[in-house]
């Protein structure tokens, strides 16, 4: 076989292969043998019937149709990986010449297709990362001990009227015209949480119990999405969260502490815990900035169109032209991050070990709500597996990149991250899973993607998109780990429960049956 890549654009390329008849044939024979089980004819037993009698009757042309359409998925992906393509979508592919008749004559076909763009990374050594300081003040720990408490708190009619913190019980009526288009009656909702009306703030705020007031506020939800609508809404009851002393009653009460005094000791550690986590998170989060900023990456749009017509597709949502706009944003941002992520993690020959693939795979099946094993068995009969560890890949790549970065806090001091972002020492003594990396799972890819050679669908993607491997906690060895994301870490911080020990155990356990109760 004899292929050839010609260069049509930064992000596109047209491969020629030419491929002889010897290639073909056992697809042929395959194509023989297919059609023999199919046709029926006489004198001939189904699946006995000879080349020669096939081509008689059903004719060379049905034969060689069903070779080429066997083979050239494999002859794509062999050439694709010949010619060291990185494909970052499904291949346009033209056939231009077949075998004339059995036994002489080539099959010859052309791929365009789209790929992952050259990109020039700068100097690892030479970037800049400054984090911030770790330690821990008082108003940190105070902050942390409310936190604690308003989960022990209690609600407390007031007669007075509704400010900020508080929780109103209110009715609601939404008009546009003279046509009521939505209602709400009975519900609860605390002043400031901006999670429902905006606008709603503000009326609320001032409003005593059984007043009603009016605003105009665009609609959330429902047939009149977006459409602005005269509110009104209607306060009940106002209530007051009242929050339990800071003693050592309630350290009793919330935690396994006996003392105000060793609560707040671990709320303390529980604090800087957090900050030196978060200082991974910002550390990886800069890099990926400066890397971004430092590159120029251009951008296969027939890969953007794609998955953006996915994503509006199964959202029923194709004709809506400010969601395509949005959606088309986060699509392009993506896929930048992807190609600097592949290209780093390239350049960085980051391995993956078979454990950190199946802590990823894992975590990922709780987030899709399966039993891991029935994840990981569908993705690996979707041939999702490479796909996977390409994305490990990624991950791992920032956190192997901080490894040549030296990385201080706000005071200049240097800040040692080993504990998030692992050693190269450890990477070596893990066993990498099947030799498999950033450049294996794109072999994969091109292979998959072959299987489509003439399909508009856009590639086959791992589960996804903000990237489970970027949500959990960060660990020392588990490369979806070592680069953990911004939101899981403080998330972690608004969450996490006193006492590291058993305590946390059981500070949750009573948090969670000693919710706000009303009085």
């Amino acid at each position: 076989m004899k292929s050839a890549v010609e260069t049509l654009e930064p992000t596109k390329v047209k491969l020629t292969v030419e491929v002889d008849y010897d290639e073909l044939k056992p697809s042929i024979d395959h194509a023989y043998k297919h059609i023999a089980e199919q046709v029926t004819i006489p004198g001939f037993r189904k699946g006995k019937v000879p080349p020669r009698i096939i081509d008689q009757r059903v004719g060379w042309g049905a034969v060689v149709e069903h070779a080429v359409n066997d083979a050239l998925s494999g002859f794509y992906g062999q050439a694709a990986s010949e010619q060291k393509l990185r494909p970052l979508g499904q291949p346009s592919v033209e056939v231009t010449e077949i075998p004339a008749k059995a036994g002489e004559g080539q099959l010859k076909f052309a791929a365009e297709v789209e790929v992952r763009p050259e990109i020039e990374l700068p100097a690892l050594d030479g970037l800049d990362i400054t984090v911030d300081s770790t330690e821990v003040t008082d108003e940190d720990v105070t902050e942390r001990l409310d936190a604690l408490r308003e989960r022990f708190g209690t609600l407390v009619g007031v007669d007075r009227p509704a400010a900020e913190g508080d929780y109103v019980v209110i009715d609601l009526k939404a008009v546009i015209g003279d046509e009521e288009v939505d209602s709400v009656s009975g519900i609860s909702y605390q002043i400031g949480s901006g999670n429902m009306l905006e606008g709603l703030d503000e009326a609320l705020t001032g409003l005593s119990a059984g007043e009603t007031t009016t605003f105009k506020a665009k609609l959330a939800g429902g047939e009149h999405e977006g459409e602005e609508a005269d509110v009104t809404v209607t306060a009940s009851t106002v209530k007051q969260r009242d929050l339990p002393e800071a003693d050592d009653d309630f350290a009793q009460l919330a935690s396994e502490f006996d003392t105000l005094e060793e609560l707040t000791a671990d709320l303390r550690e529980q604090v800087a815990s957090i900050k030196k986590s978060n200082q991974a998170v910002t550390a990886r989060d800069q890099l990926l900035e400066k890397l971004l900023a430092a590159v120029e990456i251009p951008v296969p749009q027939g890969a953007v169109e794609a998955e953006v017509h996915r994503h509006l597709e199964s959202e029923n949502r194709l004709d809506d032209d400010k969601h395509r706009a949005e959606v088309t944003e986060d699509a392009t941002q993506a896929l930048k991050n992807q190609i600097l992520l592949d290209t780093l993690a390239e350049q960085l020959k980051v391995k993956v070990g078979q454990e950190e693939l199946v802590e990823y795979l894992v975590q990922a099946s709780r987030q899709y709500g399966m039993d891991p094993q029935q994840f990981i068995s569908t993705l690996d009969q979707g041939g999702q597996i490479p796909a996977m560890v390409g994305e490990v890949a990624r991950s791992k790549a920032l956190a192997v990149a901080l490894r040549s970065i030296e990385v201080k806090d706000a005071d200049g001091n240097v800040v040692d991250l080993t504990e998030f972002i692992g050693t190269d020492e450890e990477d070596a003594a893990e066993a990498p899973a099947a030799e498999e990396s950033a450049e294996s799972a794109e072999s994969a890819e091109s292979a998959e993607s072959a299987e489509s050679a003439e399909s508009a669908d856009s590639p086959a993607e791992a589960p996804a998109e903000e990237a489970p491997a970027e949500e959990k906690k960060p660990a020392k060895k588990a490369a979806a780990k070592k680069a953990p994301a911004k939101k899981a870490t403080e998330e972690k911080a608004a969450d996490e429960k006193p006492a590291k020990k058993p305590a946390a155990r059981k500070t949750t356990k009573k948090a969670d049956a000693e919710e706000t109760t009303e009085a």
